[in-house]
């Protein structure tokens, strides 16, 4: 089987314009995703897929592959869509699984990988699967830039929003607070149609890309992880994942 992962990429964000190269620990954020990406053995490559010069000539210089891709992509699942196709091409093979790995999980983990893919390769009809984790603090739920999500007895999403679900407002303060882990692996095909599927209200309204696959009437299968990540859309969260990362059991195995 053909699984590659991808570390979409790009300068622009609007909540923190260069976050790709900030450094953490004296490398940049790309860099931690990349290199840890990198230590999960089933993936038969790890690509970075960038409109930036700036990040592929990073990429490049401590020995990693980037893909250039348009400047115009809004959606991450359109960049990755259009790298892998640009692979396929240059390699002369049929990607299976592509894993979405996000640039600003400096956090990830081979087995966070590894947990994110198993549910595919058991069970043919999955077709792309998220990681939660538990949230640990009001604050963290409240926060606008972690996407909720709300999941069924069979593990599969009911609901995602950045507003904090289930509420806590009506009488229970004890309510299962978990938060996506933007690992995503999609099967190659699916990813084709997720990208021609029209946005949906939801999908806008929430602005969490995964509700267009639920408005859709698909599933999307979660899976529970124990380890403490943080993704990184603010200096504040930087700052954190430094202080996260001083220990980091990975950290030795890349960092010269």
């Amino acid at each position: 089987m053909n699984i590659i992962g991808i570390i979409p990429a790009r300068m622009a964000s609007s909540r923190f314009p260069g976050k790709p190269l900030a450094p953490i620990l004296g490398i940049p954020m790309i860099g931690h995703v990349y290199f840890r990406s990198k230590m999960y053995p089933i993936l038969n490559e790890v690509y970075v897929a960038t409109c930036d010069r700036e990040i592929a000539e990073y990429i490049d210089s401590i020995g990693g592959k980037a893909i250039m891709t348009s400047d115009t992509h809004e959606r991450a699942s359109d960049r990755c869509a259009e790298a892998m196709l640009k692979i396929e091409n240059f390699s002369g093979k049929k990607i299976d699984i592509i894993v979405m790995i996000q640039g600003d999980e400096p956090m990830v983990t081979p087995e966070m990988i590894e947990k994110a893919v198993e549910p595919m390769i058991k069970d043919n009809s999955i077709q792309v699967v998220n990681l939660m984790a538990r949230i640990k603090t009001v604050e963290e739920f409240e926060d606008p830039n972690e996407v909720k999500v709300v999941v069924d007895v069979n593990s599969r999403a009911l609901y995602f929003s950045r507003e904090p679900i289930p509420s806590r407002k009506k009488g229970i303060s004890e309510v299962p607070m978990l938060k996506q882990v933007c690992i995503i692996p999609f099967r190659r095909d699916y990813l084709l149609k997720f990208n021609s599927m029209k946005s949906t209200p939801l999908e806008i309204i929430e602005s969490v890309d995964m509700m267009r696959i639920l408005e859709h009437g698909d599933d999307v299968y979660m899976v529970m992880i124990d380890e403490q990540t943080l993704s990184v859309d603010t200096n504040r969260d930087l700052e954190r994942v430094q202080e996260m990362m001083k220990n980091d059991r990975l950290l030795a195995l890349y960092k010269k």
